[in-house]
């Protein structure tokens, strides 16, 4: 068995005296683990870092079979954000998601190049946004994506101006349906802020990615980590906790 797909690192660890055992996001082939000679060796140790882009070629002599790889380093995003911690963190956070998350050797295509547009993002301003977005995405692919078109108890469409009487503002943590500003307000201690960048009619901001990264925590830890009797990965939590604690000082601005 033999087969070479574009795909991005998620984690590795020592495997043996020399080798790595690798966690791929593949394009055409999913999540799919395989062990890397010399992978613990200087030359190709910074090819298995988290949010390299390869081209992979995976052998094995049954399809059932750990296999091994043979990794081409297209790009390191990792490498190109060890300046910034911030960034670097985010990138790290969604590797972990999706090697937690994602059930090994399902094709995710949309997923793959949801990751790929993350990646570019962070040389973009709006880099955190992005992130956000992508983990709304996340949710969708692991069985439960959220319902931002319309209020649930009213109807009231996704599509109102901001700056109207009434406009979705929040959403169920229960149900994961977004509820309208007015109908909400009685409960709103015990509903979630909807940043209204996802709706796009904002450009975004640290409080509204803030507001997001609490809102998908919530279903992230519900939907996808307590139904496998699994807790958030560390790497996702210091992500938020480094951005909250960088954007909730006084005078902080976008980065």
């Amino acid at each position: 068995m033999e087969w070479t797909d574009d795909a991005i690192v998620l984690s590795s660890r020592p495997y043996a005296d020399s080798a790595a055992l690798a966690s791929l996001l593949t394009r055409e082939h999913g999540r799919h683990a395989g062990l890397v000679h010399g992978g613990r060796s200087s030359r190709i140790r910074p090819v298995v870092e988290p949010g390299t882009v390869v081209r992979a070629t995976w052998k094995a002599r049954l399809a059932d079979q750990l296999g091994h790889y043979s990794l081409e380093p297209v790009r390191s995003g990792a490498a190109l954000l060890l300046d910034d911690p911030l960034r670097l963190g985010a990138l790290v956070a969604a590797c972990a998601l999706v090697d937690a998350v994602l059930p090994e050797r399902e094709p995710h295509a949309s997923l793959y190049d949801g990751m790929v547009a993350l990646l570019d993002s962070f040389e973009s301003p709006f880099w955190a946004e992005v992130y956000v977005r992508w983990e709304v995405g996340l949710l969708e692919v692991g069985g439960f994506g959220l319902d931002l078109t319309r209020c649930a108890a009213t109807g009231l469409e996704a599509q109102g101006a901001q700056g109207a009487n009434d406009y979705l503002a929040y959403v169920s943590p229960r149900t994961g349906r977004a509820v309208s500003l007015t109908a909400g307000e009685p409960f709103r201690d015990k509903l979630l802020r909807l940043p209204s960048f996802l709706l796009g009619q904002s450009a975004g901001g640290p409080e509204e990615v803030l507001a997001g990264l609490t809102l998908t925590g919530h279903f992230l830890e519900r939907h996808l980590f307590a139904q496998r009797h699994a807790e958030m990965p560390p790497a996702r939590t210091r992500f938020v906790e480094r951005y909250t604690r960088i954007h909730t000082r006084s005078g902080t601005t976008p980065a």
